[in-house]
């Protein structure tokens, strides 16, 4: 009796399993064809609030159109709001390579129109929406012909979808950050500084900001790069005012024309501007036993050193 108790239940067992083998079960993480997240604002404009889109529509022009009319008008059936305030107009985009980018009145630089929380809430959507689309990887934001500036009057840039958490939809979920890079000049053998303002999630270092910032390179003209674009960071740490900077392999591949102690000292200087770091250390996939173009010993932890360019 007690076998075919057994037997029953492995046979019962088959035939539940072979209920499910229709097909596997895709998990949610996995991104379905032609389905698009539209960002909105929850009514009290405090939150990112997703709404998901379907289109057949593969032709990239008309995709950027389309999600973009959707981006700007809300459903009647979607409890949210717009991002963008209905105070200020938008006016058309262009495409760059990688880089879109959207232009809009005067409006958006009004602090009446668009305060700095719901400013960084409609960056956030729009990033988040567009770069969805294939072959685009960046914004950037134009006001009245103009680059969208910052609180110090620098341009901010190219925005990404992954500049912010997904899954984060709360503003208190992001600070603004206020930060002095080193940049070099046109000789390629001295520092010069560029303040920025940058929004990053409070789950995020600024450490790890700044260096993010310096691979991203310069956004004033006459600074130039000190880091190779292609720089892979792996980690940031801090301990006991020492912050510890790990690259990948990219990061001895440096050939931009400056000298040998301008890309460490680029770094070690805008970390330096933290008050709590004293040092620098830098490795390479972990390793600290490396040379820096046959000249530099990472072996060692870097200060501040301000004789080779601006305080």
């Amino acid at each position: 009796m007690r076998r075919k108790t057994v037997l029953l239940l492995l046979l019962l067992a088959v035939l539940l399993s072979g209920c499910g083998s229709g097909g596997e079960k895709k998990g949610p993480e996995e991104e379905k064809e032609g389905v698009y997240k539209i960002y909105y604002l929850n009514p009290s404009a405090t939150k990112l609030m997703p709404q998901e889109y379907f289109t057949e529509t593969e032709d990239q022009e008309a995709l950027i159109q389309e999600l973009m009319n959707r981006f700007l008008n809300v459903p009647n059936d979607v409890d949210s709001q717009v991002a963008l305030s209905d105070k200020v107009g938008y006016l058309g985009y262009r495409q760059e390579e990688q880089v879109l980018f959207l232009y809009f009145d005067a409006g958006y630089g009004s602090r009446v129109n668009m305060n700095p929380t719901r400013e960084i809430l409609c960056r956030a959507a729009l990033a988040k929406t567009m770069t969805q689309i294939k072959g685009i990887d960046y914004i950037s934001i134009y006001v009245a012909d103009q680059p969208l500036l910052d609180s110090y009057g620098n341009p901010v840039g190219m925005v990404s979808g992954s500049d912010f958490v997904e899954g984060i939809s709360d503003i208190n979920a992001y600070e603004k950050s206020q930060i002095k890079l080193f940049f070099t000049d046109e000789t390629g053998e001295r520092l010069v500084t560029e303040n920025r303002e940058v929004v990053h999630s409070i789950n995020t270092s600024l450490e790890r900001v700044i260096v993010e910032e310096l691979i991203k390179g310069p956004a004033m003209t006459g600074h130039h790069r000190t880091l190779p674009e292609d720089t892979g960071l792996l980690n940031v740490s801090l301990n006991e005012n020492i912050c510890y900077i790990n690259f990948d392999a990219a990061f001895l591949n440096n050939t931009l024309e400056v000298k040998e102690y301008i890309p460490v000292y680029s770094i070690v200087n805008s970390l330096s501007e933290i008050s709590t770091v004293s040092k620098v250390q830098i490795t390479v996939n972990g390793s600290q036993d490396v040379m820096f173009r046959d000249v530099i010993s990472l072996n060692t932890q870097f200060e501040r050193n301000l004789e080779i360019g601006e305080e």
